[in-house]
């Protein structure tokens, strides 16, 4: 079953969150299980963003998640930001259009 894992936060400092996105990709470029990324911006809350990931099961989210610069990535930015919020979901239904 996919599953998508949802991270919820607030920062100041989107420019040095994206810079370190762009590290962990370059990192775990074919290691990585992640299949799509969405990185979202709250249009009536600024500050607050999406960070919106698809995986093709909660196994290999779990897999990424065990990767040291997953790790590393995670408390890089939960310092960037004024608390985080996790959510993670089992896709039911997927319809495009």
């Amino acid at each position: 079953m996919a599953f998508i894992q949802v991270v919820d936060f607030t920062t100041t400092r989107l420019d040095d969150m994206l810079a370190v996105e762009r590290e962990w990709e370059a990192a775990t470029g074919g290691k990585r299980t992640t299949r799509r990324r969405i990185f979202a911006r709250d249009r009536d809350n600024p500050g607050r963003y999406l960070n919106i990931v698809f995986f093709d099961s909660h196994e290999s989210a779990m897999q990424n998640s065990n990767l040291p610069e997953t790790s590393e990535l995670s408390a890089k930015m939960i310092g960037m930001t004024s608390g985080a919020t996790f959510v993670n979901l089992d896709v039911i239904e997927d319809v495009e259009g």
